[in-house]
């Protein structure tokens, strides 16, 4: 019996789904290699990528806003890599310098590398970006400022998106001369565009707040094209599955900074005047910032990135540009499916729900079989932890 228990061979733990095969966050790319580059100078850079060619048809713009500290693309470079692949433009403005700008100023630098890179790539065959297909997306104090660049589009001149994806939204400032990013009047984003929020379960409270605050705010777009999104984490099978603030992260040494040239910044005309500039605390990482900057600078892409990021984004994106609603995806099974660990078990599933339409209303949420819910664990809570879990 001793023997026989020996040579057996030990039992794995299931593993995570891999990356699909094809369609939404799927590897069924249209192009092999990406283009790497920067337009604007040292001081005042946005990375470009693209597929490497000339498209037949001008492509869809990508705005990708970094978490605050998260300066470097190659943190996000997995998943920039998947949008460039699948024909996308993707700009990447380096909105923040750590110890120079302040998170109140950061919409505004923004805003002006956004325009000036559109400028600069107008005419450019390879790039060809389509202003009429434009998403913002933005993680964490990112979220903030792609909002917030939606609902300035107007007043400065930049296309107006057709998706804002606001991804662990948070950095927003709760007072108008407090830390953090100060939201603009979102009542002013167009009544056209979809807006979703995408939160995770782990370290969730500032970023439900902040997500909620969002889709409260934009008044002006109709809560049929918003959605709430969770992704839930799973630890069914090794590695297990962590939607944390650092999760979306995924990191990609061929998308380093430090590889692309940036132009320098041009001679200072030792005539003009000095620009005055004093030092403020929030120019500098917190200590919780620097811990969540060095998390993602060792974030791994996961079915995480796949299935809960790269797949809603991509979905939403194409929704948005076909004029479909928040709620058509809320009630598509392949936007909340997450896919499968490898001994078949489904891995938990993705909460989507579409915002009240007004004060007191229930929110819609969407109605599915208990064979799509998440299986609960065996041991059942006890009352009082019953009622701290209640959403």
């Amino acid at each position: 019996m001793a023997a026989a228990l020996l040579a057996a061979p030990p039992a794995l733990a299931a593993t995570p789904p891999a990356q699909p095969k094809s369609g939404p966050g799927g590897a069924d790319y249209s192009a092999t290699d990406v283009v790497k580059r920067v337009v604007g100078t040292a001081s005042a850079a946005t990375y470009v990528f693209h597929g490497a060619g000339a498209p037949a048809t001008p492509r869809p713009v990508v705005v990708f806003m970094h978490a605050w500290g998260a300066v470097n693309p190659q943190i996000y470079g997995g998943w920039i890599e998947h949008l460039a692949r699948k024909g996308n433009l993707v700009l990447f403005p380096k909105y923040q310098e750590v110890n120079r700008i302040r998170p109140a100023d950061a919409t505004e630098f923004a805003a002006k590398l956004v325009k000036d890179a559109f400028t600069a790539l107008a005419s450019d065959e390879q790039a060809k970006p389509d202003p009429g297909k434009v998403a913002v997306l933005g993680h964490l104090a990112g979220a903030a400022v792609a909002v917030n660049l939606a609902a300035l589009a107007k007043e400065h001149d930049l296309p107006v998106p057709k998706l804002i994806f606001a991804i662990m939204p948070g950095g927003i400032a709760s007072e108008p001369n407090g830390r953090g990013v100060v939201l603009a009047d979102l009542a002013k984003i167009d009544a056209g565009t979809m807006l979703v929020t995408l939160i995770g379960d782990r370290e969730a409270a500032p970023s439900d707040r902040a997500a909620r605050r969002i889709l409260r705010e934009t008044t002006s777009i109709p809560p049929d094209r918003k959605l709430f999104v969770r992704a839930l984490s799973d630890s069914h099978g090794f590695p297990s599955l962590s939607a944390t603030l650092s999760s979306p992260g995924a990191v990609k040494a061929a998308y380093d900074a430090a590889a692309l040239k940036i132009p320098p910044d041009p001679p200072r005309d030792p005539k003009a005047p000095r620009e005055r500039w004093r030092w403020t605390a929030d120019m500098a990482l917190s200590g919780e910032q620097t811990v969540l900057v060095n998390q993602l600078n060792i974030a791994t892409t996961d079915s995480l990135d796949y299935f809960a990021y790269w797949k809603t984004f991509d979905m939403a994106f194409a929704a948005a540009l076909a004029g479909k609603t928040g709620e058509s995806l809320r009630d598509d099974d392949k936007f909340t499916d997450m896919g499968r660990w490898s001994d078949g078990w489904p891995v938990k599933r993705l909460y989507a729900e579409t915002p009240r339409a007004e004060a007191g209303a229930p929110a819609q949420r969407r109605e599915v079989s208990p064979a799509m819910l998440p299986v609960p664990s065996k041991r059942r809570p006890e009352p009082q932890q019953r009622r701290r879990q209640q959403p």
